[in-house]
């Protein structure tokens, strides 16, 4: 598998977080009773990790939290972006084989590295709505990753 592969799966991942979280911000708004419209992962997870490796002043400061959960959103779909590079030769659509990584990544982060990292709790605790916007989220990050990712140019 050529390199520039895996590069333009990240990027497409990258790219492909940008509607991902246009439907976490305006789900949580419009979706979302008032007492679930907390904080969305990305967030959480920002602050978590500031808190862990010492960083109180990101993680207590708003402006450099909100900063610092865009960067790190984008990267983390960046990089998980670039898993997409080895389903590019499966025979399927792109955007029901990134809507299977999404679904991987969500089960595999939220279920999974989030939980034993100790930056978010397990999904098993969340509110079902909360789950089931996050779980659209990453179908709708998937489904784009895959078109991008394949996408001839």
């Amino acid at each position: 598998m050529e390199p520039q592969s895996f590069l333009k799966s990240a990027a497409a991942g990258c790219a492909a977080t940008l509607p991902m979280s246009v439907w976490m911000l305006a789900a949580q708004h419009f979706l979302l009773p008032g007492r679930e419209r907390y904080p969305l992962p990305p967030e959480q997870i920002t602050e978590h990790a500031a808190e862990a490796v010492g960083l109180d002043t990101v993680a207590e400061n708003e402006p450099a939290l909100k900063a610092a959960t865009v960067f790190n959103h984008f990267a983390y779909g960046a990089a998980a972006g670039a898993l997409y590079a080895p389903l590019r030769s499966l025979p399927g659509a792109p955007v029901v084989k990134g809507m299977g990584l999404g679904l991987f990544v969500w089960t595999g982060s939220y279920l999974g590295l989030l939980p034993a990292t100790g930056l978010l709790s397990s999904a098993k605790h969340h509110p079902a709505r909360r789950n089931a916007l996050m779980i659209v989220a990453h179908l709708i990050w998937g489904g784009w990753t895959g078109v991008l990712a394949e996408r001839k140019r």
